[in-house]
């Protein structure tokens, strides 16, 4: 196959920051998604409709691409989250979720929830209002293994809050793991459980850490796994099942707090996000099935229209910049200074 052409595809987990660094990365986003779901954690996080109205604005005034990108707002949920701002967000048409981050797990999650009992109420209003919640589903416990905090946030909290709420809409957001695990554990949950799968944890393993020496550029939260969890994760992906769809979790940070001697998390993929989804599925000899994982079983989750109008890839090799322009600084972006074997034609209607 020389050319792939898709219904225009979403981004259902973005971090577009703020100011000169959201206007430098925007672009790369809205050229190819029509629409993403768009992380509250900035400084300080986005916890109020008032507080995400302001900065849907912001993302607003710095588009610049020819065709509409819709940022889908959502709240940081807190340990003080109010139910009247849930009956708000809801009221307000442009807030689509939730997201819950356990205090201290990732980039700027500072102000999360320390214990998802006392956020209860405030689920129990999601629930009825069917208002999704977005995990970052990881414990913070000190005793537990990196690369076992996915696996026992799902034993701990996932599992009895599914029991306690079990009409709650949920997405388990860039999973991990393999069997008995996430992606067994959300094919076996109830239709109100979906999950995003980001590019690089369909790419990469954890191996990519380590190759030649340490690489902070695919330190990411959670971390990469073993092989054995990639290629479920592909299986995953690949397998047509409507609860799983396309989340980039692209998260951009300048060169210097990445190789750092205490580097932030977060891979930037946003520059060739779909050609690098279009690698993994043909990888995998699916490339048939690409257009659904990306363009159809996110909009359908959130109970959205499918987008109308198209993007083409084409079959040709390009290589990576070794860095992009964000602001006043550089990033380093996924594959920098490599090829990438699909690249997105101009835009087809």
């Amino acid at each position: 196959m020389q050319e792939l052409t898709l219904t225009r595809p979403d981004d259902w987990h973005l971090h577009l920051r703020d100011t000169d660094l959201m206007a430098s990365v925007l672009p790369d986003s809205a050229r190819r998604f029509a629409r993403a779901i768009v992380m509250p954690n900035l400084r300080p996080p986005v916890t109020t409709v008032d507080l995400a109205a302001a900065y849907r604005d912001q993302i607003k005034r710095a588009q610049k691409t020819k065709h509409a990108f819709e940022p889908l707002m959502t709240l940081y949920l807190t340990d003080n989250t109010p139910v009247s701002e849930i009956e708000k967000a809801k009221k307000s048409g442009f807030v689509h979720a939730l997201k819950y981050y356990p205090a201290g797990a990732t980039t700027h999650s500072e102000n999360g929830v320390t214990d998802l009992k006392r956020a209860y109420k405030v689920l129990e209003a999601m629930e009825k209002l069917e208002i999704p919640l977005l995990l970052h589903g990881e414990v913070t416990d000190p005793t537990v293994d990196v690369f076992d905090r996915e696996a026992v946030f799902i034993e701990r909290h996932l599992d009895p809050l599914i029991r306690a709420l079990p009409g709650l809409r949920m997405v388990l957001e860039h999973i991990t793991t393999a069997t008995a695990t996430a992606t067994q554990f959300v094919a076996d949950a109830g239709s109100q459980i979906a999950a995003t799968i980001t590019a690089h944890h369909l790419l990469l393993n954890r191996n990519a850490l380590f190759v030649g020496g340490i690489r902070p550029h695919h330190y990411c939260l959670p971390v990469l796994k073993r092989e054995i969890h990639r290629q479920a994760l592909l299986a995953a992906a690949t397998s047509s099942n409507p609860k799983y769809f396309l989340g980039t979790d692209s998260a951009p940070h300048p060169r210097h707090a990445k190789e750092s001697a205490c580097g932030c998390a977060g891979i930037y993929s946003a520059h060739a996000a779909i050609e690098l989804y279009a690698e993994a599925f043909e990888s995998a000899g699916a490339l048939d099935r690409l257009e659904p994982f990306a363009s159809f079983h996110g909009p359908d989750f959130y109970r959205l229209p499918r987008n109308t109008d198209s993007i083409t890839l084409e079959k040709q090799s390009w290589t990576v910049p070794e860095t992009l322009d964000c602001g006043t600084d550089t990033l380093v972006p996924l594959r920098a200074g490599q090829a990438i074997a699909w690249r997105m034609k101009a835009e087809a209607s």
